[in-house]
């Protein structure tokens, strides 16, 4: 999170010849992007506006025109660049719901029955598999040792508990894994 912001999206590529470009969209639905609004661009460690006049959905992904870039060339330079939004634009959740915004940072605790509970790490990322997420952890201070973990968040069957305050998660899975 930036000073409010969340990351909404990245410009992929361009879209035609009118300045349109195909936006990677964080959002579930995709859809959801285009009705935020307020959009910002993180580009070099700064963030600036960015307008999108038109969008619509386009296979799996978005394209959206950028307000006042009518040409391939103009919009070829926000290739690659971060979409941002406002974190209070989201909407709410039902409870136990999250967004991967809220899991970063979070210790994963592997409980296993029988045994002493083992810090797996802290997640660093979230990922979108298509066919479930996945939490990608570092190592942090005291976890088992500093290998990365990629472990699939499945409420139920992998992840146990989910305890914002606390800072933690806790998975039963197996720390050689």
């Amino acid at each position: 999170m930036t000073d409010g912001y969340l990351v909404a999206g990245k410009i992929t590529g361009c879209y035609g010849i009118k300045g349109w470009v195909r936006i990677h969209a964080y959002t579930d639905p995709v859809d959801n992007f285009l009705g935020f609004g307020g959009w910002m661009l993180k580009q070099r460690g700064a963030t600036r506006p960015i307008v999108f006049d038109a969008g619509k959905r386009h296979g799996k992904g978005l394209v959206a025109h950028i307000a006042g870039v009518d040409d391939r060339d103009a919009a070829e330079a926000f290739k690659g660049l971060e979409v941002l939004v406002k974190a209070d634009v989201l909407p709410p959740l039902e409870q136990g719901e999250y967004y991967w915004h809220q899991l970063q940072g979070l210790q994963v605790w592997c409980h296993t029955e029988g045994e002493p509970p083992v810090l797996l790490g802290a997640v660093d990322y979230m990922i979108d598999t298509g066919a479930n997420d996945v939490m990608v952890l570092k190592a942090c201070e005291d976890s088992i040792d500093e290998r990365e973990r990629l472990i699939p968040y499945l409420e139920g069957d992998v992840v146990t508990e989910v305890d914002l305050e606390r800072g933690v998660i806790a998975v039963d899975w197996f720390p050689e894994e």
